[in-house]
């Protein structure tokens, strides 16, 4: 694997960019498409997405500093990305967040590249009634298992704050799953 730094630098650099880049892609498109998917949860929308980081991406990579480590630069971009792809699709289907979540929870069931079980289909029923934040901290401490240095840098927000969000979202989730379980 090409140390990050250098990676960088080709990818700066005009004459090294196109192959740099095929390398980057590489390197970060299944991850990214995870971490896209956990906050879209559809396939097609979270490959749009993650076409749409990699275009971005290639657009801005000039303007990378390196005041934070690549990947993370390069998931807060994933993570905007999907985000403002979310709520462009409840301002055209006319819908709330909230009830935009309902529906593609519901689209899970008929998703075939959705390869939970019963099980998985609950949990991410809990998560979509989160609050955007703690759905992210979520979504990057339970299953991409992040540090939560790292999703210090990519939210750009303090790691005590972090392990607040995370601790709420824990207990709404268990609570939400209680619940659940009562009615059956």
């Amino acid at each position: 694997m090409i140390a990050e730094e250098t990676l960088v630098n080709q990818l700066q650099q005009t004459e090294t960019q196109a192959s740099a880049f095929g390398v980057l892609v590489d390197t970060y498109k299944e991850r990214l498409y995870w971490h896209i998917r956990r906050i879209v949860l559809n396939h097609d929308d979270a490959d749009d997405v993650l076409q749409n980081t990699f275009i971005k991406v290639y657009k801005n990579i000039s303007n990378f500093k390196g005041d934070s480590k690549l990947y993370s630069w390069i998931y807060r971009i994933a993570t905007n990305e999907a985000l403002s792809f979310l709520k462009s699709k409840s301002r055209m289907m006319g819908v709330s967040d909230g009830e935009l979540q309902d529906r593609l929870v519901e689209n899970l069931k008929a998703d075939v590249y959705f390869e939970g079980e019963e099980i998985q289909l609950k949990l991410q029923q809990a998560i979509a009634t989160l609050p955007e934040k703690q759905k992210l901290v979520f979504n990057m401490k339970y299953f991409q298992e992040l540090k939560y240095e790292e999703i210090s840098e990519i939210l750009e927000t303090s790691v005590g704050g972090l392990k607040a969000s995370y601790h709420l979202a824990t207990k709404k989730i268990e609570a939400h799953l209680k619940e659940q379980k009562e009615y059956l």
